[in-house]
């Protein structure tokens, strides 16, 4: 019997960041969709369904609160924003907006793999309910 696994989204232009998410993802189980820019990854939302989105604030051809507000207006996924902007208006927005985690680059793929769990184990739990 095949084990379905969940598919995640990745959303980041810088290609050896994408790189690395995805292969730390597919390491530990997950499929990974990759998009580099928001135009395509506002395609591949409509055509693969993620079960999660981890996404990057600074894409070259929109902003990624913007990605926010327009998967918030027709979807739960939960997003996980991976971004190097620290300062704590850009988080507070993005999570206002609708993102379920914000980790700063640099960041460790066992926080991210953790983090990945939990807004997974929560969207179950809701779903349950």
């Amino acid at each position: 019997m095949a084990v379905i696994k969940d598919k995640i989204l990745v959303i980041e232009d810088e290609k050896s960041i994408n790189y690395l998410i995805g292969t730390v993802l597919t390491a530990n189980g997950y499929d990974v969709i990759k998009a580099y820019t928001g135009t395509e990854a506002c395609q591949m939302l409509d055509a693969y369904c993620p079960d999660l989105i981890i996404l990057d604030l600074g894409l070259p051809d929109m902003d990624g609160v913007d990605i926010i507000r327009r998967i918030r207006g027709w979807s739960v996924v939960p997003i996980i924003v991976v971004s190097a902007r620290t300062r704590e208006r850009d988080k507070i927005e993005a999570l206002d907006l609708g993102a379920d985690d914000y980790l700063t680059k640099p960041f460790g793929g066992g926080e991210l793999l953790a983090r990945i769990r939990t807004a997974l184990r929560h969207t179950r739990t809701q779903a349950a309910d």
